[in-house]
Parts: structure tokens; sequence; C-alpha cells
């Protein structure tokens, strides 16, 4: 599996960390924009893991799914902190209905599922 399609194996005389060059070309003498920079140390620091100038199947998993990354509490601190007015890292009924699109949306609520099991609600 290669992201965005690239050709990741460039060979030895040439920068393995082209990830974003099928989605940035460059104009003429003009700098970078500091995502492909960024993208370009990602590659090489964090994504190629065995650092063979392309991302295989297990790494491109790390990067898509990492491991150590619990989504569920990400959702949860990302709900919270969207709806959480007054800002007292609680939510109120009237908070979580003022904003109950997010929470319809969310996949932390079975998408809106578990609301409707709540007689508040």
């Amino acid at each position: 599996v290669r992201p965005w399609g690239v050709d990741w194996d460039r060979g030895a005389d040439r920068d393995p960390a082209v990830p974003a060059g099928d989605m940035y070309s460059q104009d003429g003498d003009t700098d970078e924009p500091e995502w492909v920079k960024t993208e370009r140390e990602q590659f090489v620091e964090f994504r190629d893991k065995n650092r063979d100038g392309k991302m295989d199947k297990e790494e491109t998993k790390d990067w898509i799914l990492p491991s150590d990354y619990d989504h569920a509490e990400a959702e949860a601190r990302h709900l919270v902190y969207e709806s959480d007015q007054d800002k007292d890292g609680k939510l109120t009924r009237e908070e979580i209905v003022d904003k109950s699109d997010l929470f319809v949306g969310s996949q932390a609520t079975d998408f809106g599922e578990a609301l409707v099991r709540h007689d508040e609600f």
C-alpha cells in the first residue's frame, strides 16, 4: 500500500521522503510550503520505520490507526471541549442539547443512538 499513489522508491541518489510530491508541485523558485517540509520530516522520522524509503502495509496501518492512540478518549475530549460552554469540565443537559449536532455525528454516542436511550435528552 502506497498512500497518495506515490512511487516511494526514488532510488539511492534521490530523496526517498517525497510523499507530498504527488500532492504538491513546486512552481519555479518559490520556497516549499511548511506543510510539505513537515510531511517530509514525518515520513523520515516516524512513518518509514524500516528506512527503506517507502511505506509498507504495516507502516501505513500504524500511520492511519496508531496503536498507542485511544480514539474513544480523543473523541470524548473533543466533545467536552467543543460543548462545555462554561469550561467547568462537566457537561450539562443544556450544553449537550445546544451541541446536539456534534453528538449525533459522533462515534462516541453511536451516532446519536446513545442519546435516544436517555429520557433527559
